[in-house]
Order: structure tokens, then C-alpha cells, then sequence
């Protein structure tokens, strides 16, 4: 078996839950092309609890829904300079989240952006991806159609 045939495979748009940030399912973009992944957050509040940083942000978990906002707080894992597919560099916090794809759930690092410009609320990278699945680009949920099975809080 080669190594593409014992990943599963996934389209360039899929249905996710991040179950850390207890947010509802959400549409993500799988972009290969992007190293790191990003969760569109706005209000971004950083204070310390128990000597550690953390972050409190809100968010707008569907696409082309204002009104629907989630207030969520996460530990700061890092400050990191991102460079956005426009060029544009950016100092965001990193959190740390479990990521639900399918019938699998795993840790992966998220940057904090503004996000409400684009399409996705969640773009997925290629490291929270690596060698768990490979992308089809010419298929969409692949992993399958909104789930009902899955609790959409």
C-alpha cells in the first residue's frame, strides 16, 4: 500500500467541530497551500489565569451569520508572525484546540485572524492535516454532507 492510498482522503471543504472551544459544527476550507491554520476571532482579549497567558475572543462560527457569536477563552500557546496569502504579515496568537474531522479527533494549532472577509471561518492547513489525509481538490465533504449525527450545539 502506498503512502497516498493509506491516507483517507478529503475534498477542499469539509464539516469539523473544534469540541476544546465547544463550537458548533463548522464549515472548514482545507488549503494545502497554507502551513498554519486559522480561526476567523474578533475581540481578542489576552489575560493571565494561573500565571499562564490566555486569550478571550469572540467569534462567528457560520458563514454569513453576524449575529450568531460565540464567546470562547483558550491558553496562548505562542505569538507568531504569519504571512497571509496576500502578502500581509500579522503578529497572531496561537491556541491549541481538538479537532474533529470525520470520525477522527486530534490536536492542532489554530491562529487567531480576522476572517469575516473570507468564505471560511476555519481554514485547515497542511500541518494539522499531515500524514492523516491527503485532498482531492475536485471534491467537496468527502467525510460527508452535514452530519446529523453529530451534536450541533
Amino acid at each position: 500500500m502506498t503512502e497516498t492510498t493509506s491516507k483517507r482522503k478529503l475534498g477542499w471543504r469539509e464539516w469539523v467541530r473544534l469540541d476544546t472551544l465547544d463550537l458548533p459544527l463548522m464549515k472548514a476550507k482545507i488549503d494545502t497551500g497554507a502551513r498554519t491554520s486559522a480561526l476567523h476571532a474578533f475581540e481578542l482579549h489576552p489575560f493571565d489565569r494561573d500565571g499562564q497567558q490566555w486569550v478571550r475572543f469572540s467569534i462567528h462560527p457560520r458563514q454569513r451569520n453576524s449575529q450568531l457569536i460565540h464567546v470562547c477563552e483558550a491558553p496562548v500557546v505562542d505569538r507568531r508572525r504569519v504571512t497571509d496569502s496576500g502578502g500581509h504579515r500579522e503578529m497572531r496568537y496561537v491556541i491549541q484546540s481538538l479537532l474533529t474531522l470525520g470520525d477522527d479527533t486530534w490536536p492542532i494549532e489554530l491562529t487567531l485572524t480576522r476572517r469575516e472577509t473570507m468564505r471560511f471561518r476555519l481554514l485547515l492547513g497542511r500541518t494539522s492535516l499531515a500524514q492523516r489525509f491527503y485532498v482531492d481538490p475536485e471534491l467537496s465533504y468527502c467525510l460527508g454532507k452535514k452530519p446529523h449525527q453529530i451534536k450541533n450545539r
